[in-house]
């Protein structure tokens, strides 16, 4: 995804200056170092459950004073600095937007991806 297209084509859409006065964005990458035990990791397998991402993005997507959330999960074999997944979320004020962000995050990485850590 490129972040900067992504964010101008959201701007084109209507209501979006009446609507949103945060974007913040996720941009997750492979760490060359595993989570669990700072092992090295060379790869990763990723295989997101694009339905579940769906359903996860249009429920946030109603919260209180979000106007759209874009999300990308990137799949298959990836190595470290590689884009993994990608979270836009747009809205009016930031005690609406921060939280929409961090808790789609948690609840995608948690229940839609997983992922397979190779030296």
């Amino acid at each position: 995804m490129d972040i900067s297209k992504a964010i101008a084509e959201l701007k084109k859409e209507e209501g979006f200056t009446e609507n949103v006065g945060m974007v913040l964005v996720h941009n997750g990458v492979v760490r060359a170092w595993s989570r669990k035990d700072r092992s090295r990791v060379g790869k990763i397998e990723v295989t997101p459950d694009q339905d579940r991402v769906e359903a996860i993005r249009q429920r946030y997507e109603k919260s209180q004073g979000i106007f759209r959330i874009v999300v990308q999960a990137n799949s298959g074999i990836l190595e470290p600095g590689d884009d993994l997944l990608f979270i836009i979320v747009a809205g009016d004020i930031r005690e609406n937007v921060k939280p929409v962000l961090s808790d789609i995050l948690d609840e995608i990485k948690k229940e839609a991806i997983s992922k397979k850590e190779m030296p």
